[in-house]
């Protein structure tokens, strides 16, 4: 075995091929063309005498040999990845280079249009990847190093990672206009519980959330895969549910079919925080993130005061009151 050739980018080739299942996309994440990118993980598969990778024509899998060698590979690239990190927090350099930045999936289609513009200059040498997954997926991800951070909505497990709270953002009431909700006082949370009360899939922290705040049972109502349907399905008038606040556009529904209610100040929202390793050595970096994230908190959401700790146990929101 032979391994005097062995290159760092031979590594993020490989990783790339793994995430991406596809030898097209790895190529075009690693700016390098696929025929490249083929002959050098070829070339690494005959220095390991191992194939790491079960090719189709339809798929690329990872074979149980390339499943270690992969795992391996994100160690070695991370800690490459500190060394440098290191020698340009050594300079006072800000964050630069790639960061995976992820979140969940019912905030990141709304916040990253708001704050990418004003990122990018905040951080003009950090080269974002951006990505949307479920609260576990993400944890998972952290952990595993195959992302850097993550926006997600508290309470999340806090062993290995930093968080630190960002915003908080409210919950409004979508119903379809000619339901007795749309009309009438301020709307409670505890008082809307019921069959037509329509809910996210099991898995999703928003599902949580909308059962604790209303009391409602966790198999009530009828359920959706994202956010954008349950909106279809209130526009359908096939029940009500609770929006984040940055998912519902501003002005009336122009069909006309759709009615968003505020609750009162004891109303139903969710605090927003970014997460990441606690042993990464980007903290200082990452905590300057933190701070553009509460500096830019997007209209309608309340900023935390920095430096707030997060708390392990039950979420509250900005009236001290259990979500």
């Amino acid at each position: 075995m032979n391994l005097s050739g062995l290159s760092l980018r031979d590594l993020e080739y490989v990783v790339a091929v793994a995430e991406e299942t596809h030898f097209g996309r790895a190529a075009e994440r690693c700016n390098v063309s696929q025929p490249t990118l083929s002959v050098q993980v070829r070339k690494l598969e005959e220095a390991l005498g191992l194939v790491l990778f079960e090719r189709s024509n339809r798929r690329v899998m990872l074979t149980p040999a390339g499943q270690g060698i992969v795992r391996q590979a994100r160690i070695v690239l991370a800690e490459a990845q500190r060394l440098l990190v290191l020698a340009s927090e050594g300079r006072g350099a800000p964050l630069t280079g790639r960061l995976v930045l992820a979140a969940i999936q019912t905030l990141g289609p709304y916040l990253f249009p708001l704050v990418l513009r004003s990122l990018r200059q905040e951080f003009p040498l950090l080269a974002l990847a951006l990505s949307e997954a479920r609260t576990a997926e993400i944890l998972e991800g952290l952990r595993d190093g195959r992302i850097d951070a993550a926006l997600v909505s508290l309470p999340v497990p806090i062993s290995g990672l930093a968080i630190t709270p960002l915003f908080v953002e409210p919950f409004l009431l979508a119903c379809p206009s000619d339901h007795p909700l749309a009309q009438g006082g301020t709307p409670r949370a505890r008082d809307i519980a019921g069959p037509d009360l329509l809910l996210l899939d099991e898995g999703n922290c928003l599902r949580d959330q909308t059962v604790t705040a209303c009391g409602a049972g966790s198999a009530a109502g009828r359920h959706a895969t994202s956010l954008e349907t349950l909106r279809s399905m209130v526009a359908a008038g096939a029940g009500y549910t609770l929006l984040p606040a940055l998912a519902v556009p501003s002005g009336p529904d122009p069909s006309g079919l759709t009615v968003t209610r505020s609750f009162d100040i004891d109303g139903p929202g969710r605090t927003v925080a970014l997460a990441w390793r606690s042993s990464d050595p980007r903290g200082a970096g990452l905590a300057h993130l933190a701070a553009f994230f509460r500096t830019h908190a997007p209209e309608g959401t309340t900023a935390c005061i920095a430096d707030e700790p997060a708390s392990p146990g039950p979420h509250r929101d900005s009236a001290g009151h259990p979500v």
